[in-house]
């Protein structure tokens, strides 16, 4: 079957051969045929198709790609919000907080849980998403993590490198978790990462994490410089990975070192939004040869919210960036983040992942910050979020 979704105001189509970084197309029409795009183009040149939806001048773009969250925990950490709010300072021990409760769920309630959260992503765009584990920093825990997170996406990542469990030696435990918690956890992952921040992992324990699940096949991944200055972004470079994600403090060296390496910096302002830190430079970077990514970093403690939109606004706000380079940056650098090839762009032979949006242009996400744009969602050619135009 196909289906040709015509009327369509603005296409964003991120064609990397486009003149401009959108790729953007006006009064502009696209066929799906089974899973994927089949074509793209002006709606008074599109073929002839089994099904027709017009969508009204809305604007269509690639759903968004959210390389970075944290979705399987349980518990409620509002009162450490609350806190910063006040004026406390954020560190990552309180993730040992939702340690706790994560262990204390069943299955059953942590796969609720996710599947709330995935939900909510859907509604606003995001049609493919990465989930971390780490939060239950035992072998048993970890896999199980994995397990919940695998039901929803095949980007999952094995992240017992989040935080040293009180009252663990923290030698003992990088053994651990790069022995029968790698071990344990690997069936269920594609990547594999560390939190290299003070408070958490240094470069030697996260060199040694990254190398033992490169050893069983795990992509790696690396959160660094969120907290203050520090190796984590260089190592990341060294070692030639994908991206590196927060990359909050920067020097010149680390600016460098990203662009020299290829390595792409997956940026979360949302983190910034909820501990009032001060946000990343995107301007510096992109202006630097830097490709960058954005990314919710939906976790219980940092940053909870599911909305790539709401970041996207932020970034354009407080980060430098021009509406369309954070499009761009949820959608197709976020595809690649994740060294996919299939998503991130409504071209010919990519996945027919979308949204489509009550508003003329791609603008209006930054320009009408926290209001609910979004009114259909496709996934792999099929509607699974559907609105009356009206």
């Amino acid at each position: 079957m196909s289906t040709l979704i015509t009327n369509i105001g603005e296409l964003v189509t991120n064609d990397p051969h486009a003149e401009d970084l959108l790729g953007a197309l006006e009064d502009a029409a696209l066929v799906v045929e089974g899973r994927d795009v089949a074509w793209v183009g002006r709606a008074a040149d599109a073929p002839a198709a089994d099904t027709v939806v017009d969508v009204g001048g809305r604007t269509v773009l690639p759903g968004f790609v959210d390389s970075h969250s944290h979705l399987v925990f349980a518990g409620d950490r509002s009162a450490e919000f609350a806190a910063r709010m006040a004026g406390e300072s954020y560190a990552a021990g309180g993730i040992r907080t939702t340690v706790a409760a994560t262990r204390a769920a069943t299955d059953e309630q942590l796969t609720a849980h996710v599947g709330r959260l995935v939900e909510e992503m859907l509604g606003q765009g995001t049609t493919t998403v990465e989930i971390k584990s780490g939060y239950g920093l035992t072998v048993r825990d970890e896999a199980r993590s994995l397990a919940v997170a695998r039901q929803f996406t095949e980007e999952t990542t094995f992240l017992g490198a989040h935080v040293v469990p009180a009252e663990t030696d923290p030698q003992a435990y990088v053994e651990l978790v790069t022995g029968p918690m790698l071990e344990a956890a690997a069936p269920y992952a594609r990547w594999i990462d560390a939190f290299c921040e003070r408070g958490a992992f240094n470069a030697d324990q996260a060199r040694a994490v990254l190398a033992a699940g490169a050893a069983l096949g795990l992509r790696g991944r690396l959160h660094a410089n969120q907290l203050g200055p520090g190796p984590g972004v260089r190592l990341a470079a060294e070692l030639g990975l994908t991206a590196v994600d927060h990359c909050t403090y920067l020097d010149d060296a680390d600016v460098d070192a990203l662009r020299d390496a290829g390595t792409i910096a997956t940026l979360l302002p949302g983190v910034e939004f909820s501990t009032r830190q001060p946000y990343p430079d995107a301007r510096r970077l992109l202006d630097a040869g830097v490709r960058v990514a954005l990314a919710s970093d939906c976790n219980p403690g940092s940053c909870f919210t599911s909305s790539l939109p709401f970041c996207l606004a932020m970034a354009v706000r407080e980060m430098g960036m021009t509406p369309a380079e954070a499009v761009h940056a949820a959608t197709y650098v976020g595809a690649a983040a994740l060294d996919r090839h299939d998503v991130g762009a409504l071209v010919p032979g990519r996945r027919a992942d979308l949204q489509v949006l009550d508003a003329p242009s791609h603008v209006h996400l930054a320009y009408r910050p926290g209001v609910p744009l979004v009114r259909g969602v496709w996934v792999a050619g099929r509607p699974v979020v559907t609105a009356a135009w009206g």
